[in-house]
């Protein structure tokens, strides 16, 4: 690895925790070489490495936050790159721990919402890393649910006045700083800012208010995460964090953003812990299939959905049900798994047919419908080459899907483009695909210009034919 020049000042405290750890140079640098291998990275560190550091050299990269954990581990309390005396200004790593209590997870995450509505351009840089998902659903299948997520008094038994000792209304404070009283309103307030992105980014892609909504969980969730609350209005207070840091990292995805989305994903999954709250536990293990899907990680994707299903019981709702068996069917077709796929695209539809109006399903589940699960048949028969049956679900998906999911839209049209392709439906696949492109360039989202690059691709056979020069006269004049 390539490291900085040296510098003359020595790090002392480097030294001094080591020192308190009781490792040797080369021990450190053995365990920072395990954990980087946890994480997919490939690092040669020795002892050599460690005299450097220790003279003032600072690693470049991930090093100095995948250190910090190694001492975290160590020493069974949380350090960070810069009590060590290293840059505390490279790429978060931290992002993809597992927290070990609900205090601990408010801090990875708030250092995460901290530095992604700073300058750090770098975090959107950050890689994907398979590896990376392991240990957080392991830890999310196996870990035991938080005794206590309440800090200071209840709430409910807190009394504010709001008159002075002069009988003057005192003036409502609009700042809110740490230690603030929680209150109902606060939470529904959270919940109805998590609707309205949700809206502009299926609406307008993840690009449109990304940077918003990750000042706002800078600016207002994590106060409120360090605020005052009894047990009830905590777990429903992290059940609305985990929603939102969900959200950034859909977001976070839907602009390529890969690594980044991927540590949102496992604070989300982590802030569901503290909330309680399994089903929404399994439906960011879904959200990181489906990242993974769309990354090619099959295998991955379908381990995912599975723990998902083994984590949540039998007891959510069949539309939740249908929901994790989908993915595990997307998982299953992007390995080319034909009866696999098959079998999961089954029982997806089973749960959804036992659904009733009367159910209680979760808000974040309200989405997938009828429509949604034709959209998952269709990309699932898309993968598998069954192109016939593809363009089927992807017509009956666009038939249902109203209006205000027009990014979902633009996926499915291009999913029929590329089943009309197979089937030899030159024209019809122009067309549809054409229409793709002009909204993929009225939104922000480089997964919309990313399907229909694919489906570009797939027509660079038939590049010579009248339909497809048609076509791309026709996207030229878009520009």
């Amino acid at each position: 690895m390539t490291e900085r020049p040296a510098q003359r000042v020595p790090n002392r405290q480097l030294a001094a925790l080591i020192a308190e750890a009781g490792f040797s140079n080369a021990g450190l640098a053995r365990r920072v070489d395990q954990l980087g291998l946890e994480h997919g990275l490939d690092l040669r560190y020795d002892k050599t490495s460690v005299t450097r550091w220790l003279r003032g050299q600072q690693p470049r990269g991930t090093t100095p936050a995948l250190i910090a954990e190694v001492f975290t581990r160590r020493l069974g309390r949380r350090l960070s790159a810069q009590d060590l005396g290293l840059d505390a200004c490279a790429p978060v790593y931290a992002g993809l721990e597992f927290a070990a209590t609900p205090e601990e997870a408010v801090d990875i995450a708030s250092g995460l919402w901290r530095k992604d509505s700073g300058s750090h351009a770098e975090l959107r840089k950050i890689a994907f890393t398979p590896a990376g998902l392991v240990v957080p659903s392991r830890d999310w299948l196996i870990g035991r649910a938080d005794e206590r997520v309440g800090r200071g008094a209840d709430p409910a038994q807190v009394r504010v006045p709001t008159q002075g000792r002069t009988g003057v209304p005192r003036q409502r404070q609009i700042d809110r700083g740490p230690g603030q009283r929680v209150t109902a309103g606060d939470i529904a307030a959270l919940r109805s800012v998590s609707d309205l992105f949700r809206a502009l980014d299926q609406a307008y892609g993840g690009g449109h208010a990304r940077q918003a909504l990750v000042r706002y969980l800078e600016h207002e969730a994590e106060p409120m995460l360090r605020g005052t609350y009894g047990e009830t209005t905590g777990r429903r207070l992290f059940a609305a964090a985990a929603d939102l840091t969900r959200l950034a990292g859909w977001t976070s995805y839907d602009i390529a953003a890969h690594g980044l989305a991927q540590r949102y994903f496992v604070q989300a999954l982590r802030l569901a812990q503290a909330a309680g709250d399994r089903p929404y536990g399994s439906y960011v293990l879904v959200t990181m299939s489906r990242q993974a899907v769309y990354l090619g990680h099959g295998r991955e994707a379908v381990q995912l959905a599975r723990v998902a299903q083994q984590g949540v019981g039998s007891g959510p709702p069949p539309v939740v049900q249908a929901m994790l068996h989908a993915a595990e069917a997307r998982g299953h077709g992007v390995l080319g798994e034909v009866r696999a796929a098959t079998a999961s695209l089954v029982r997806a539809e089973r749960a959804l047919g036992a659904a009733r109006p009367g159910d209680d399903v979760p808000h974040w589940a309200r989405f997938f419908d009828e429509a949604q699960l034709a959209d998952e048949f269709g990309h699932a028969h898309r993968d598998l080459q069954q192109y016939r049956a593809a363009a089927q679900h992807a017509e009956r998906s666009l038939q249902l899907r109203g209006p205000a999911f027009a990014r979902s839209r633009l996926f499915c049209r291009v999913v029929l483009a590329t089943a009309r392709l197979g089937l030899g439906e030159l024209d019809q696949a122009c067309a549809l695909g054409a229409e793709a492109a002009q909204q993929a360039m009225e939104m922000r989202s480089v997964r919309a210009v990313e399907y229909v690059r694919d489906f570009e691709r797939r027509l660079e056979p038939y590049r010579d034919a009248p339909p497809v020069k048609s076509y791309r006269d026709r996207v030229a004049s878009l520009a």
